[in-house]
């Protein structure tokens, strides 16, 4: 008789539990922590560069680059004058929990209030593990179409926000609006969705409000 091991279902266990602990750490640390995933391009470094300046004025905050190689993302942040480090993953193509603890060990929490995490740029891989993160977010961009939440479930199953980027696009690409809404309320009913511009910032204070509201009340729970 043929046993049969299913490895991946272990792996997923062992990441949830470790994920689980991460989050009671920050937890008490009153350290609220954002994992921002998207394609390569879909604009996440873009958004980070509007989004910190906000955040700064009320909060410590600190950013981890994940990419498979390179730390031109990290640099480009570094430059708001924020505590930054690049993770590097060896090849794969995601951040799971145990990279992701290491890497706060590295950065070190003291001081802080808000932790982001660039995760590398998939919309398959990075759904799949969780990393202790309080709040999962997303972006899609215009070009990459509003079919994505039919060919990427999991993805859009699992976030607690949805972001659409380079909305100044829109008219060059076939992308509708309530078409992508209604294929996203298949996967996730109760996703809150922002539609915003990098380049002109258009969107972003709605984008940012909302964040500073889950912060607070992080802080006040």
């Amino acid at each position: 008789m043929i046993r049969i091991l299913e490895t991946k279902e272990r792996i997923i266990e062992d990441n949830d539990a470790l994920a689980k602990s991460t989050r009671e750490d920050l937890n008490n640390r009153k350290v609220f922590f954002i994992n921002l995933m998207g394609s390569p391009g879909c604009g996440k470094t873009s958004l980070l560069m509007n989004t910190i300046p906000c955040l700064k004025q009320r909060y410590k905050v600190a950013v981890m680059e994940a990419d498979v190689d390179s730390d031109v993302d990290a640099k480009t942040i570094e430059s708001l004058g924020v505590k930054t480090i690049q993770l590097h993953s060896g090849g794969l193509c995601h951040m799971d929990a145990d990279m992701t603890a290491r890497g706060l060990q590295f950065l070190g929490l003291e001081d802080l209030d808000v932790v982001i995490m660039e995760n590398i740029g998939n919309l398959v891989c990075p759904a799949e593990f969780d990393t202790g993160a309080h709040l999962k977010a997303m972006i899609l961009s215009i070009p990459e179409g509003d079919d994505k939440p039919l060919k990427y479930p999991l993805m859009f199953e699992t976030v607690d926000a949805v972001l659409v980027s380079k909305i100044d696009a829109k008219e060059v690409f076939d992308f509708d609006e309530k078409r992508f809404e209604n294929n996203l309320r298949i996967r996730n009913q109760k996703a809150p969705v922002f539609y915003l511009s990098n380049l002109n910032k258009e969107g972003i204070e709605a984008w940012t409000d909302y964040l500073i509201n889950k912060i607070e009340e992080f802080r006040k729970s």
